[in-house]
């Protein structure tokens, strides 16, 4: 009967034995995960810690090319209207000095 008890006192320890040992195991990788999350919010707050002001100084900086732009394209807006005025002007000046040349006759025929 005491071999017994002692048997099973000796199942019971190398069980608890066995418990621990993983136990152990446990939190040895609980302590590694943690040390990996701690190194992950420190990269991620000094990655993220100037993301509002760079973000800010990015819609200013597209604001202010936005504004470049409009003034450019009424620039070239400008710049369309002009050529298309000398365009029509050069246009009527052909049509009035051809009509002249008509009507003084000043022909010349090539030979």
């Amino acid at each position: 009967m005491v071999i017994l008890v002692i048997l099973i006192n000796t199942l019971i320890s190398l069980l608890l034995l066995y418990v621990a040992w993983r136990v152990w195991q446990l939190k040895q990788q609980l302590v590694y995960i943690a040390d990996r999350l701690t190194v992950y919010e420190s990269c991620t707050h000094a990655a993220l810690n100037k993301a509002p002001e760079n973000i800010y100084l990015s819609q200013e900086n597209i604001y202010n090319l936005r504004q470049k732009n409009q003034a450019l394209q009424m620039q070239i807006q400008q710049v369309r209207q002009i050529i298309s005025l000398l365009l029509l002007g050069r246009q009527i000046w052909r049509r009035y000095f051809r009509k002249l040349e008509l009507t003084s006759g000043k022909r010349t025929f090539a030979k």
